[in-house]
C-alpha cells in the first residue's frame, strides 16, 4: 500500500489503498453558491483541475450562479453549472444563461437535468429538450453531462421499472454520436456497490457506452445522510443507512463512503473496461469534510492544488 502523510490530528502516515487512489483520480465535487461562500480558497482543498459542479436550486438567482462560477473558475478549476430544465422558462432564457456563463465566467461545461420541480416553469421538462435546442453545441461547449440512475427513479418511471429511463438513455446515446461535446452520465448517490455494478454492466449490454461518473455521498452525520437520501429519492440502497441507524453504537458516528468506494475501486481494478470513469462527490457533510476524506483515502489523487508543485 502507498503511504500518504496527511491528517489534521496526527502526523502518523495513513495507509492508502492503491485501487482507491486510482479510482479517485480526477474526482469531481458539487457545491452551491451558499456552500461555496464558506470556503476561503478551493485551492487549499481540491486538486488542480477538479471539476466543480454548481447546483442550481430553485429560487437561486442566475446572478449568484454566475458569480460563483466566476470565482471558482478564477481559482483554477473547471466549472460545470447545472441547467435544470424545469426552471428554465424558454429557449431565450437558456441562451441568456449560456451567454452569461461563457462571457462572465468562461464556462464550457454543463450538467443538464430535469430538476426537482414538479411543474415546469415554461417550455422544458427534461434534459433532452435542452439538448435538442442545439444551443450548447452552437456555443461550443466541450462537455455535456446528463443524469444517470443506478436505482429506479419514480419521477421518470412512476410505475417503477426502467422503461422511460432506458428510452431516454437510448436517445442520449444517439445524441452523443451527433455532438462534438464529450458526454457522461452523472448519477445520483447510492450506498451499495452491487446494484451500481449491475446497472453499469447493463448499460453496456444495451449499447450505451456513455461513461459513468458515479455519485458518492461524502461523509456526514447519519441523520443528515438519511434526510438527504429520502429528499433526493435514493432507492433500495437506502436500507444500508437504515440498518446502520438501528445500531446504537454507530448512530452518532459519521457515515463515510469508504465501503462503497473500496468495493467499486476493487471491481474497476479487476475489470479495466468497467464503464465507471470517475467519482462525483456530493459533500453532504461539508466541502472541507469531503475533501479531507478524499485526501486521507485518495493519496496522490487528492493532493490539494496549493500543495502541488
Amino acid at each position: 500500500m502507498a503511504l500518504l502523510k496527511f491528517s489534521s490530528k496526527t502526523e502518523a502516515p495513513i495507509e492508502v489503498n492503491p485501487d482507491v487512489e486510482a479510482f479517485l483520480e480526477g474526482y469531481s465535487i458539487e457545491v452551491m453558491p451558499r456552500t461555496a461562500e464558506k470556503v476561503d480558497d478551493f485551492r487549499a482543498l481540491l486538486p488542480k483541475g477538479t471539476r466543480v459542479y454548481i447546483a442550481h436550486i430553485e429560487g437561486t438567482p442566475i446572478e449568484d450562479m454566475v458569480a460563483t462560477a466566476k470565482r471558482i473558475r478564477g481559482e483554477g478549476f473547471d466549472v460545470m453549472p447545472h441547467f435544470p430544465a424545469r426552471i428554465i422558462k424558454d429557449a431565450a432564457t437558456l441562451a441568456d444563461w449560456i451567454a452569461r456563463y461563457q462571457g462572465e465566467a468562461g464556462v464550457e461545461q454543463a450538467l443538464l437535468l430535469a430538476g426537482g420541480v414538479a411543474k415546469p416553469y415554461g417550455d422544458f421538462h427534461c434534459s433532452m429538450q435542452l439538448l435538442e435546442t442545439g444551443l450548447f453545441d452552437k456555443a461550443g461547449f466541450k462537455r455535456l453531462h446528463t443524469a444517470g440512475h443506478p436505482e429506479p427513479n419514480t419521477d421518470i418511471d412512476p410505475q417503477g421499472g426502467r422503461k422511460n429511463v432506458n428510452e431516454a438513455l437510448s436517445w442520449k446515446q444517439g445524441f452523443s454520436q451527433r455532438t462534438d461535446a464529450k458526454m457522461a452520465l452523472a448519477t445520483q448517490f447510492c450506498f451499495e456497490s452491487k446494484p451500481v455494478i449491475e446497472w453499469a454492466d447493463d448499460l453496456i449490454a444495451q449499447g450505451i457506452d456513455i461513461p459513468v461518473h458515479i455519485g458518492i455521498a461524502g461523509p456526514a452525520k447519519l441523520q443528515t445522510m438519511i434526510k438527504f437520501a429520502i429528499a433526493c429519492g435514493v432507492g433500495p440502497s437506502l436500507k444500508v443507512l437504515q440498518k446502520r441507524a438501528k445500531d446504537v453504537t454507530k448512530l452518532l458516528l459519521p457515515f463515510e463512503p469508504t465501503t462503497i468506494v473500496s468495493e467499486l475501486a476493487a471491481h474497476k481494478a479487476a475489470n479495466p473496461t468497467f464503464n465507471i470513469e470517475q467519482v462525483h462527490f456530493f459533500p453532504l457533510g461539508g466541502i472541507k469534510t469531503n475533501a479531507t476524506w478524499a485526501m486521507n483515502n485518495g493519496g496522490s489523487a487528492a493532493v490539494p492544488a496549493a500543495q502541488q508543485q
